[in-house]
């Protein structure tokens, strides 16, 4: 068995954990604007928006290879203005994990937001609550089992990410090699005993992970209901 190699452990669960902050920052205000808007363009967004979960990664990957590759247009103002390179970079990890992970906190916080009682907001804008202080004062702690859920959904689903990650950040070691890159590596390898130890770490770790996270909602859950 070769030489057992966490990089790609903790860079997994760099970029799961970045990819769950930007999902959080940019799928909230998403899902609360298509929880209360009932247009073609809410239905077009939250279909674009939805297109991850369907379309296999390796397609999401050939997209974002497109769309921010050295030879695209964003990629080379990208390179040319700032000195960003997003391909076969960690920032390409990032990138892919959010892609593929964002819908699993816009389609819960959505469904989360839209169960909210229309009087309960009503009441509050006639006490004087402005639109900012409603949205982070009252709809997000209402909203927050639900919430909470998409998260966990997201930061498992940019955890275990390959497809999409190895297309767009390809698989160099010590640099872009996630956990699930490793495992695919080492199986290539005919390397099956550290196969079997990647698979039992990631395992385990998820499993951890995921208990945790459940643990703290009911915790929260429980203490808002006492």
């Amino acid at each position: 068995m070769g030489e057992l190699n966490l990089f790609p452990l903790l860079l997994s669960l760099r970029v799961a954990g970045t990819a769950t902050i930007i999902t959080i920052i940019i799928g909230l205000p998403l899902a609360y604007y298509l929880s209360r808007s009932k247009g073609k363009l809410a239905d077009i967004l939250d279909t674009m928006l939805t297109l991850p979960v369907i379309l296999p990664p390796t397609v999401l990957g050939y997209y974002l290879l497109v769309l921010l590759g050295r030879q695209s247009k964003v990629g080379r103002f990208l390179e040319d203005t700032f000195g960003i390179t997003i391909v076969f970079t960690p920032t390409g990890a990032v990138i892919a994990a959010t892609i593929v992970s964002i819908p699993f906190t816009i389609k819960s916080a959505k469904a989360a937001f839209s169960s909210i009682d229309h009087n309960l907001l009503n009441a509050a804008r006639v006490l004087g609550r402005s639109e900012f202080n409603l949205f982070f004062a009252v709809i997000i702690p209402l909203a927050w089992p639900g919430i909470v859920s998409g998260i966990t959904l997201s930061f498992a689903r940019a955890l275990g990410d390959f497809g999409a990650t190895l297309m767009v950040a390809g698989s160099i070691p010590g640099e872009t090699m996630t956990m699930p890159i490793a495992i695919y590596d080492a199986l290539l390898a005919g390397d099956r005993e550290l196969a079997n130890l990647l698979v039992l770490i990631m395992t385990v770790v998820s499993i951890v992970i995921i208990y945790i996270v459940n643990r703290l909602e009911k915790r929260m859950i429980k203490e808002r209901q006492s």
